[in-house]
């Protein structure tokens, strides 16, 4: 078990004061057997009203309302969690829907539906004929086609930091040849729902010390959660070729990217100029001393 601490600090500036309408912040990790949330405080300027829900997906949402007119919003969140190690499951599985082509028993079918069904388009059918050249073998087994998978993006596109809002198409990140973690996480999403796989976009955190050549570190990180009946929900990170890695840290998982943005909200007024400057720290927490 490993003890972090979290700041995740968003600043939004404006030439001038604009209103503020709700807002929406995805910054609480999803609790579970392999993460636990120990402290969370939110700080946020101007001064607003907060409510918490829960999300169709289970995500933990604090709805925020900003109260006056500023020409600055700035949002911190402050964690202390502990993760447990989640090691990659190797076991032999005799069950026939884990080798491909993949087929999910009735009753798992009917809640992964959402997950399964593409979301861009491939107009000029440049993402099948990639997919074409790295199909599953027949009777390969799944998780071993995955992991395939998950390399073949990994070591086959260069990562370029891109700090605007929104993520690239697939046939887009195929064209370029280059992306940021979202760009890959969602050709692998596209990809993987293409040959009949339930997977699902997740935004985060990386803790990467130890980790050679990590890529997305120091901000918020994107990642793939693919669903493989005997195994449930598993995470593939295309930008650092991870699977199972405790380095991975979920906030929010979604179908759709543009549902895990971390902050989204409205505004209203002539802001004219704006910058969006954001930074994420993840480190160790300080040993507990021990009582005397």
């Amino acid at each position: 078990m490993s003890r972090l601490i979290i700041r995740h600090e968003t600043r939004y500036t404006y030439e001038r004061e604009v209103e503020f309408g709700p807002h929406a912040l995805l910054l609480r990790p999803r609790g579970g057997h392999a993460l636990r949330v120990v402290t969370g405080a939110l700080t946020f300027s101007p001064r607003g009203e907060t409510r918490w829900r829960y999300d169709a997906y289970g995500n933990c949402v604090c709805e925020l309302k900003p109260l006056e007119p500023a020409a600055e919003l700035l949002v911190i969140s402050d964690l202390e969690i502990e993760r447990f190690p989640a090691p990659l499951e190797t076991r032999e599985v005799d069950d026939p829907h884990t080798a491909t082509p993949i087929v999910y028993p009735p009753a798992d079918r009917a809640v992964l539906t959402p997950y399964l069904e593409p979301l861009t388009e491939d107009p000029e059918g440049a993402l099948l004929r990639w997919l074409h050249g790295h199909a599953p073998g027949v009777g390969e087994p799944a998780l071993d086609y995955v992991l395939r998978l998950n390399r073949t993006i990994h070591q086959g596109f260069d990562y370029q930091a891109r700090y605007e809002e929104g993520v690239q198409s697939p046939d887009k990140t195929l064209a370029l040849g280059r992306g940021t973690c979202r760009d890959f996480a969602w050709l692998m999403v596209e990809s993987l729902r293409r040959l009949g796989f339930a997977a699902r976009f997740v935004s985060g955190y990386l803790h990467s010390p130890g980790l050679e050549d990590v890529r997305g570190a120091g901000a918020t990180h994107a990642w793939c959660e693919v669903f493989l009946p005997a195994f449930g929900w598993m995470e593939f990170d295309p930008t650092n070729g991870l699977a199972e890695a405790a380095a991975l840290i979920p906030v929010a998982v979604s179908r759709t990217p543009a549902e895990a943005a971390p902050i989204s909200g409205t505004l209203s007024g002539d802001p004219g100029a704006s910058q969006m400057t954001v930074s994420v720290d993840v480190r160790l927490a300080p040993p507990i001393a021990a009582a005397a």
